[in-house]
């Protein structure tokens, strides 16, 4: 059923294209303008956006950050190991499933660290990318309350990780 849901939407959207006499190629062609024109505008954010994340990692400001914040963390009982996971994806996606994948290789995937990188990485946003790329194709200069809500709800995504890994795990 599955594989024939993309080509089943395909044909569907082009009969019923005929069917209200739409020029098709006309209508793909604008279509790709637009979209183009879109990536144009998002680009230099994105970019932006990829520079300053692989300058933190490479400059160990986040490690040093984990460091530093690991006591008030184990107070609330976050685990430690998963910091440079909370500090990474709000920026980025796929550094975080990096980072993720490495906690997940040197704790083990059935431990607290493990279990708590692998919700959290299903359960929060990457904030400041979303933002960032929603703002530029929208044209935005102030975001106002969109990244300290975002931040708000990241925090809240991480806590609440290490919280239900703890309730349904032990």
């Amino acid at each position: 059923m599955t594989d024939l849901l993309i080509p089943g939407l395909v044909v569907f959207t082009l009969l019923y294209g005929l069917i209200r006499g739409v020029d098709l190629y006309d209508a793909m062609i604008c279509g790709i303008r637009d979209g183009l024109g879109v990536c144009l505008r998002i680009f230099p954010a994105v970019l932006i956006m990829l520079v300053a994340v692989t300058m933190l990692r490479a400059s160990g400001a986040i490690d040093l950050l984990a460091a530093f914040l690991a006591p008030v963390l184990r107070a609330v009982g976050f685990p430690p190991d998963c910091l440079p996971l909370a500090l990474l994806r709000p920026f980025s996606g796929s550094g975080a499933l990096s980072v993720g994948s490495d906690i997940i290789r040197a704790s083990g995937p059935d431990s607290y660290a493990g279990r708590v990188a692998a919700v959290m990485l299903g359960s929060s946003e990457t904030s400041f990318y979303t933002i960032a790329v929603y703002s530029a194709a929208l044209g935005l200069k102030n975001t106002r309350y969109a990244l300290p809500a975002a931040l708000c709800a990241d925090l809240a995504a991480f806590l609440s990780s290490a919280l239900a890994v703890r309730l349904f795990f032990g």
